[in-house]
């Protein structure tokens, strides 16, 4: 008898092919060996803002729910940390000062309809961005300080305080997946919905890529 793969192990084999081409998008490309700028760093940030609004106060909603609620915690809390570093890079009027992209407009929408009323949805966006955040995010923070000269101010969002541990925590995350009592068409959802938000993340850096060209 064949073994059964757990879930979060199909999850992340299913989706490989989109996670690398969201990473290797030109722009985040360039960004991590150092032909971005200072103004493409700040960029991407002013888009996660809008990214993490929505995605934190769906949180907020999924507290009631049963399932999604286990994924939910504050050690993972981005929001004041991306209003804290855009402060300290844009200066106080920094509100005014950003605006969403098309891509990351449609990513909002997608992120409140399925916060609204579908929780595997939910988790499938929350695992994408907090996991990748405490991945491959850690990377990227390192590199904005060698070339920016951060020190914590400017890349806090990268900072998870209250983690100590990312490696356990990710595979505590991944056992809880693991957990979940979803049907075989519930796990094809939600694998379909990691791939759009990996869809998504291409789709803003190639916008971000297309802002940068125009200016």
């Amino acid at each position: 008898m064949a073994d059964i793969i757990p879930f979060s192990q199909a999850l992340r084999e299913r989706t490989r092919p989109d996670h690398g081409s969201s990473e290797g998008a030109d722009f985040m490309q360039n960004l991590m060996i150092g032909k971005g700028t200072r103004d493409d760093y700040i960029s991407l940030v002013a888009q996660h803002y809008f990214i993490y609004d929505a995605l934190e106060t769906a949180a907020t909603r999924m507290l009631a729910d049963p399932v999604a609620s286990v994924f939910i915690t504050p050690k993972l809390t981005r929001l004041p940390a991306i209003e804290s570093d855009l402060e300290f890079l844009l200066g106080g009027d920094w509100r005014d000062r950003v605006a969403p992209l098309p891509t990351t407009e449609r990513y909002v929408a997608r992120i409140r309809e399925v916060g609204e009323s579908w929780p595997g949805g939910f988790i499938a966006h929350h695992y994408t961005r907090y996991l990748g955040d405490l991945s491959g995010g850690q990377i990227i923070r390192t590199l904005m300080q060698r070339q920016f000269g951060f020190e914590t101010n400017g890349v806090g969002f990268y900072l998870f305080a209250e983690i100590a541990k990312p490696r356990e925590f990710k595979d505590v995350y991944r056992a809880q997946l693991d957990a979940v009592d979803w049907d075989d068409a519930e796990r094809e959802r939600v694998i379909d919905e990691v791939m759009l938000a990996y869809r998504f993340n291409t789709g803003l850096f190639e916008d971000l890529a297309a802002a940068k060209a125009a200016a």
